[in-house]
């Protein structure tokens, strides 16, 4: 009986050292198609034949089936992304032997003239039949075949099932892990357009209000987020100051914040009170998005008199700013008030007010800023903003690069987990 295993002859670390090279080159691929012949190459030299064979089911309904590879093809084609292209059995000896799905070897081999792969079969006397297995079924199956009679061994048979099951799993992986990254791509390009989108809907500039400085900073964890900022033009000179954190993360959040946006911007009439603005976004969030689900957004909604220097306000679930007052205290400017919203409807927000002052800052902020941690999983806190604002710094754009390096150097460059919008707003003579 003639050997199937050429460096057999050889010694064990023969053997060993060509069985390293063969994984060596494998572990290098990322393209399943150059793996798999690649690996052909060399399996070739261990296990001499004249023809080798691919057949599959995948994606057919029996008793179909396809052959994959073929040694008699004049080009090699992807099974993966041009099946469209090979040729397509609904029986013969192939078709029989792939839905039996046993291991074996034939020998004298015997196939009718009739038999639509006639052809990649021909002249050969012994078959080596491997079948691989995914989810419990034989979906494809290698075979081997020889000119020579008796040419494979039973002794070997176990062996030989065994490991080109194994590499046919990794070739599966490396061909799921090719559709993940494709996948992923196209994902992340919508993902990309999505952002571009939720940045048009924030403001281009900031506002040119006598007495204002404003500065702002905006980061997502993600490619789009669910935190919104927005400037209202209100009637007599004032200002609107609105910002909104959407519960969540990613997509989910970035819609809401989209929404928020939206209705925010069709209230029909000027925006202000402030309470009456936020009661009127809440009333649209719970009565058509949020009833059937546990979305919600937090915002502050400020309305400023440059004339008189004074700010009325709401709040609906969210961070008080802080408020360092030109004598250098540092305070909440009002309180948490009212449910966030999109929770209960009919729900009301008290209105606060403060006069400020020339020298004083305002740091309007979300909770991605305050919960930033650093590797000890300790948050910046509201005492970290506090420690940036009694720097005294003479610009808004001083402050917001303050806390910036603060909050980086806080948390060791780590990516943002949450959402982080700032504003610092300050009043100048």
């Amino acid at each position: 009986m003639a050997t199937a295993f050429e460096l057999t002859q050889g010694t064990w670390q023969d053997r060993l050292n060509y069985v390293v090279a063969m994984m060596q080159e494998m572990s290098q691929e990322q393209d399943p198609q150059k793996m798999v012949q690649a690996y052909a190459t060399r399996v070739r030299k261990l296990l001499p034949g004249d023809r080798w064979l691919a057949i599959s089911r995948r994606g057919l309904e029996p008793p179909h089936s396809r052959i994959t590879r073929s040694t008699l093809f004049k080009q090699a084609i992807n099974p993966w992304k041009e099946a469209h292209k090979l040729p397509v059995y609904d029986r013969g000896l192939l078709q029989e032997l792939l839905y039996a799905g046993q291991p074996q070897i034939i020998n004298g081999l015997n196939v009718a003239d009739d038999d639509p792969a006639a052809e990649h079969l021909a002249g050969l006397e012994s078959l080596l039949v491997v079948p691989h297995f995914e989810g419990g079924k034989v979906l494809n199956m290698v075979i081997t075949g020889s000119s020579q009679p008796d040419a494979f061994e039973h002794e070997r048979l176990p062996e030989m099932f065994w490991l080109s099951n194994l590499f046919g799993r990794a070739t599966q992986n490396l061909v799921l892990s090719e559709q993940v990254q494709s996948a992923y791509a196209a994902v992340d390009h919508e993902l990309r357009i999505v952002a571009d989108i939720q940045r048009s809907l924030l403001p281009a500039s900031m506002p040119n209000v006598p007495s204002l400085d404003f500065a702002v900073d905006y980061q997502t964890s993600r490619r789009a987020g669910g935190d919104y900022y927005d400037f209202f033009e209100i009637p007599g000179g004032k200002l609107g100051i609105f910002l909104a954190d959407a519960s969540g993360h990613g997509t989910p959040a970035t819609v809401m914040m989209a929404i928020t946006h939206s209705i925010a911007h069709s209230y029909p009439a000027s925006p202000s009170p402030p309470g009456r603005m936020l009661e009127y976004l809440n009333r649209r969030l719970t009565c058509r998005y949020t009833s059937n689900n546990d979305s919600f957004v937090t915002a502050f909604y400020g309305v400023y008199d440059p004339a008189t220097h004074e700010m009325q306000f709401s709040l609906a679930g969210h961070n008080p700013p802080r408020w360092r007052r030109a004598d250098g205290t540092i305070v909440a400017l009002g309180e948490e008030a009212g449910l966030p919203l999109g929770i209960r409807g009919g729900e009301c927000y008290p209105e606060m007010s403060c006069k400020l002052s020339p020298g004083d800052t305002l740091l309007f902020y979300t909770d991605g800023i305050t919960e930033a941690a650093n590797a000890a999983h300790q948050q910046f806190g509201v005492a970290g903003l506090d420690r940036v604002l009694s720097g005294g710094h003479r610009s808004a754009d001083d402050v917001l690069t303050a806390l910036q390096v603060a909050v980086q150097q806080f948390t060791g460059d780590a990516a943002p987990d949450d959402d982080r919008t700032v504003l610092a707003v300050r009043v100048t003579e």
